[in-house]
């Protein structure tokens, strides 16, 4: 059984399809002969044959012999008088048949193996200009669908290659059709870009049942008979739908825009939280389950933290506000407006739960007084010039480090509200970590290095080299203080130890920038959090 992938490149570079071994997850080969992008793949019903479309700048379609791992023809995707295709639709029966079809083009293709060629039969739509989305091939392969931006389904004969008579159907659906699936009983379930999962009768395309869903459905499948529909929705959801009672469950979620935070609550690694564009998400760890959504629409959230007593998140938003939640319910608790002015970009609370240290934009350290029905300005610390991008706490609540894109980490006194010791860096620092006792601090950023420093006179004890490639944008340490872990461009997860200065294990996942990474109460996990919505779980190794 094999998968295959396409990827998004640059104009000008190939473009590779990869194509996987799906029961021992192995790369089998790389094809390379796309340029930009690749638009769609499709493979033949008896995997024989690959077929791939490129993006707009290749507009060309190829035919790859999965055995050999080689191309074997291919031919440019649409007429010159016709626009690009976006789609490629293997046939249910017949190895050397497909369909490519898009901006007013739908082609029905043959091979002919024996002269390594590809031969296009326009399908005929009279006076109908389409821009086609989705389709899918009848399991006899007499017929197949497509959907169209306008919000139509059309049926083509494969055969004759012409559109059956009924045509369009009269009620169109809004935003378009995105996604077709045929079910067994010949009718058909209509995605669209508005959310609308729909049962329609395969004769007329008459809607007997539809259901609302978050995001546009970007894809439909079934498991078995189709007594199961799986739904996925550009919004990063997964629902199920009982074909029988026709109603969803949501059953997978995850951001779909940068996750710039992620906390644990105090002495607990079963929930931790994370925030992102417009949301705030708390999970639960052991099921990998949504227990939380706290949404604020068109505002981002750049940091949170759980206050010691579990009675708020805490969180720092673009829009300068510092805004506090009810972990069970996700209540807004209050707001303090005008917190910074160009945005809170980083936030910590004191133990005692009495005191919020907020980081700003434009380089200020900000105490506020948090009492029970109020939230008042303590002080302000001004001597950081650029975006403070992390805060943490010294267990006493007297001092606090304060790290910043400025090149400077300062630590403060935070009884009388002065500077005790600056540490500068040709860097821009990202993160900042007390060792658990206290006497030092680890930090890193921009110029790839990992800093150890004293915390007494802001001396440089050790530097190592903390990556190859790329910023590192967090790291976290464990509560003994024996190892710490480090992220960031590179996309690696590393576990160092923190005496010897040395990588003890690394972890390959992540596909796009880790932002931020935490290691769980009781170094069970260490979730890592990335600038493409991902958020992954390491089981901590076993280092006795």
């Amino acid at each position: 059984m094999y998968v295959a992938s396409g990827q998004v490149t640059f104009m000008g570079f190939k473009a590779d399809i990869i194509l996987w071994d799906f029961q021992r997850k192995e790369l089998l080969a790389r094809l390379s002969l796309h340029k930009g992008r690749i638009e769609g793949l499709a493979f033949s019903p008896n995997s024989l044959y690959l077929m791939s479309l490129g993006g707009q700048d290749d507009g060309s379609v190829v035919v790859w012999q999965v055995g050999k791992r080689e191309a074997v023809c291919g031919s440019p995707a649409s007429a010159c008088c016709a626009g690009s295709a976006t789609i490629v639709v293997g046939s249910s029966c017949r190895d050397e048949i497909f369909v490519t079809a898009g901006n007013g083009t739908i082609r029905v293709w043959e091979l002919d193996l024996a002269n390594r060629k590809i031969c296009p039969t326009e399908c005929q739509t009279g006076q109908l200009r389409r821009v086609i989305t989705c389709g899918k091939m009848a399991d006899d392969d007499n017929y197949f669908y497509v959907g169209t931006s306008s919000g139509d389904v059309l049926q083509v004969n494969t055969n004759n290659k012409l559109m059956t008579d009924y045509g369009p159907q009269k009620e169109k659906f809004s935003s378009g059709v995105t996604a077709l699936l045929l079910l067994k009983t010949g009718d058909l379930i209509v995605g669209t870009g508005g959310g609308i999962v729909a049962l329609c009768k395969g004769s007329n395309y008459k809607v007997m049942k539809k259901i609302q869903v978050q995001g546009a459905v970007t894809s439909l499948t079934c498991r078995g008979q189709g007594h199961q529909i799986f739904v996925g929705t550009n919004e990063c959801q997964i629902y199920r739908i009982n074909y029988t009672a026709f109603k969803e469950e949501l059953i997978t979620a995850c951001h779909k825009e940068a996750v710039h935070d992620i906390i644990f609550p105090l002495g607990t690694s079963d929930l931790f939280a994370t925030c992102s564009k417009n949301d705030i998400r708390v999970w639960h760890t052991p099921k990998n389950r949504e227990l939380l959504r706290i949404v604020i629409p068109n505002v981002t959230c750049h940091a949170i933290d759980f206050m010691r007593d579990g009675k708020s998140i805490i969180s720092a938003w673009n829009d300068g506000k510092i805004r506090a939640f009810m972990p069970e319910t996700g209540r807004l608790m209050y707001v303090i407006n005008h917190a910074h002015s160009l945005g809170v970009t980083a936030i910590a609370a004191t133990s005692d739960c009495k005191r919020i240290i907020s980081g700003g934009g434009e380089g200020q350290v900000r105490v506020w007084e948090i009492g029970e029905r109020t939230h008042k300005l303590g002080e302000v610390l001004k001597e950081h010039t650029s975006a403070v991008s992390c805060i943490k706490i010294k267990k006493d609540d007297r001092e606090c480090v304060t790290a910043s894109l400025d090149g400077t980490c300062i630590i403060w006194d935070i009884v009388r509200f002065v500077r005790k010791q600056m540490i500068l860096a040709n860097t821009l620092f990202k993160c900042v970590c007390y060792h658990p006792e206290e006497y030092q601090i680890i930090t890193s950023g921009t110029d790839r290095r990992i800093g150890y420093w004293e915390v007494f006179d802001g001396s440089a004890i050790r530097e190592l080299e903390g990556s190859v490639s790329g910023s590192i944008n967090g790291m976290d340490i464990t509560s003994d203080g024996a190892y710490f872990v480090t992220g960031g461009d590179d996309h690696l997860v590393k576990l160092w130890d923190y005496n010897e200065g040395a990588v003890t294990h690394v972890g390959v996942g992540h596909s796009g920038n880790i932002t931020r990474l935490k290691v769980c109460p009781g170094n069970k996990y260490i979730v890592s959090v990335s600038a493409d919505g991902a958020i992954l779980l390491w089981k901590y190794p076993d280092l006795h």
